[in-house]
This record gives structure tokens, sequence and C-alpha cells, in this order.
């Protein structure tokens, strides 16, 4: 099994799995400090497909994308925009 940290997640562009529609690129996460337990993905420099899509924010105004809308990770993080409804 290949291992890797979530600083080798930031920069890479999420993308929906249905669609192949771009949403943005990785720019940080939120977890629980005491679990390690990821959360959200941070979305920076979103397109204007965010707007359609039924993304969360928190109370910075940054877009959210929950974790466990994430299906793979490669060359770009995937994500099922299911999970986001």
């Amino acid at each position: 099994m290949i291992r890797s940290s979530g600083k080798d997640l930031i920069g890479k562009i999420v993308v929906s799995e249905e669609t192949g529609r771009k949403f943005g690129v990785v720019g940080d996460f939120t977890f629980i400090a005491e679990s390690g337990e990821l959360l959200n993905i941070v979305l920076v420099e979103p397109t204007k497909n965010t707007l359609d899509a039924n993304f969360e924010k928190d109370d910075r105004g940054r877009i959210l994308v929950p974790f466990s809308a994430v299906k793979s990770v490669g060359d770009f993080v995937i994500i099922s925009e299911k999970e986001l409804q």
C-alpha cells in the first residue's frame, strides 16, 4: 500500500465523478484534532461550477467539500456530487 500525507493533496484539482466538472483546488483541510479524522476539504480558486453545486461554507465563507464525498485521489481529487446532497 502506498501511503501519503494530507499535504500531498494540497494543490490538486477537485473534479466531479459524475460530470467531470472542476470545482477548484484543495487549499486546506478541517479535521478533529483529537482523532485526526478528516472532515472537509477547503477549496481555493473556486470555479463557476461551485455555484451550481450544493457545497457548504464555513463561518469564514470558505467552500467545504465533505471528506465523505471523496471517491479517489490521484492526479485529481475525484468527488461524488451525489454525496453533497
